[in-house]
């Protein structure tokens, strides 16, 4: 295995164990973000969101499920990005776990399948080294990443929210990809969802957006996986996605959602940043020919070719 396809063991945990002590939540919504990747103009609309609902008189929760750390290549930016989501609830991703703790020969730590080009994987590996040292001249915020969770289980209307990074089995897993659903390789859910107990599983670090509904045991269950916070995810469409959970239904119209036999609404909601103001400051922090820009810069421009037909997808359990 090369660095950045590798899976280190710490990254590893049983789907038996993620939801064994869950967590009451009180809020009215709940709102799962992922892949914000140092996106601050991202996260300044992610906090208009929230007031607004409260504003409406819906109280409001923020989980980070990981990688909010990524093009934030400036020691301001760096704190900036960290301090805010950390105010937070917050769990790992892989950035974030190799910016606190790094493993040899992970490299960033992202588990990619052999179906990503080489040429990504080892782009990827020089933006965390580059990352890597940067983070050392923090170390109070390498120590604050460093103590958060891997993954969380909240005990939301009644209902298991599990919130983490990769899939049930791994930080970096890839079995919740938009890939594993639209190759009919989603065979592990019925068991995933058995084994932890979990209604709705909320996952992100594959960066292209998935929601899927199915029956487990005559249980309803859901998993919602919203690509990217801060970059774009859909054709012609540089806004992200936030997973949206609650029994009111959103003011912003969803990219797509699901509503679950209990009422439950899991919605993905675009994220309307500033993407000028954005690309501005990460052509500053990545010039044209840097591993950041080659890899995403384009993507940050014109999102994906997705469709939101493309994002849901049956259950064949």
């Amino acid at each position: 295995m090369t660095e950045g396809r590798s899976c280190p063991l710490a990254y590893r945990y049983q789907p038996a164990s993620l939801c064994a002590e869950p967590v009451p939540v009180t809020e009215e919504v709940l709102y799962v973000i992922g892949g914000l990747y140092g996106n601050p103009f991202a996260l300044d609309e992610i906090e208009n969101i929230a007031l607004a609902e409260e504003r409406q008189g819906r109280s409001v929760k923020l989980v980070f499920n990981g990688d909010f750390n990524w093009f934030n290549a400036s020691d301001e930016l760096f704190r900036d990005i960290n301090s805010r989501v950390l105010s937070h609830t917050a769990s790992l991703g892989n950035v974030d776990y190799e910016l606190a703790t790094p493993s040899s020969g992970a490299g960033c730590g992202c588990a990619y399948p052999e179906f990503v080009d080489q040429a990504v994987v080892e782009r990827s590996n020089q933006i965390m080294a580059r990352l890597q040292t940067l983070a050392e001249a923090h170390p109070d915020i390498q120590k604050r990443l460093a103590a958060l969770p891997r993954y969380h289980c909240l005990l939301f209307g009644g209902l298991k929210i599990l919130v983490l990074h990769g899939d049930p089995e791994s930080l970096a897993g890839w079995g919740l990809a938009h890939e594993s659903f639209s190759a009919g390789n989603e065979q592990n859910l019925g068991q995933w969802f058995r084994a932890s107990g979990a209604d709705v599983i909320a996952s992100t670090h594959t960066c292209l957006p998935v929601l899927w509904s199915g029956d487990v045991e005559s249980r309803s269950c859901i998993v919602a996986n919203n690509g990217s916070s801060g970059m774009g995810n859909l054709s012609a469409d540089a806004r992200g996605l936030v997973t949206r959970i609650s029994r009111t239904a959103s003011a912003l119209e969803p990219v797509a959602g699901l509503i679950a036999e209990s009422g439950l609404r899991v919605d993905l909601i675009p994220v309307n940043y500033n993407v000028s103001a954005w690309l501005e400051q990460f052509d500053r922090l990545w010039p044209a020919d840097s591993p950041a820009a080659n890899s995403y810069r384009e993507r940050l421009l014109k999102g994906t070719s997705l469709t939101p037909g493309d994002l849901v997808f049956p259950s064949i359990i």
